[in-house]
């Protein structure tokens, strides 16, 4: 069965970085879409970046620039890159994929989910 496992939250100062990543196990084959996505306290769950199995990339306009989305289809493992981390990205990450979405930003249209990792950013 299809698993994410995510690693690389913590704590940090705003302005310093982090790197997140997923391992994937369980897909039977190679063309699905990934994504991370985010969910703050009170708030919705929100799309941040994406990536499908070509590395076509998409970015919400929050995070645009700041972080970097990227996969190896070898290791089966899934990345994002965040710099110029601000208090308010603070929130649980989540990975998600799914067959055949191209890149996507929405929630609901994921299947399949890590368990997330936490990230807080402080002033």
């Amino acid at each position: 069965h299809v698993q994410l496992v995510e690693s690389g939250g913590g704590s940090v100062q705003a302005g310093g970085a982090l790197r997140l990543s997923c391992v994937v196990s369980g897909f039977t084959e190679i063309t699905f879409c990934m994504g991370w996505l985010r969910q703050g306290s009170g708030k919705a769950r929100e799309g941040i970046a994406s990536i499908d199995s070509d590395g076509n990339t998409k970015y919400a306009d929050s995070v645009e620039g700041r972080f970097t989305i990227t996969r190896d289809n070898d290791l089966k493992t899934l990345y994002l890159q965040m710099n110029s981390l601000k208090p308010e990205y603070t929130a649980m990450y989540y990975c998600a994929a799914d067959y055949g979405l191209g890149t996507s930003l929405v929630a609901n249209e994921y299947n399949y989910w890590g368990q997330g990792t936490q990230v807080t950013v402080s002033s």
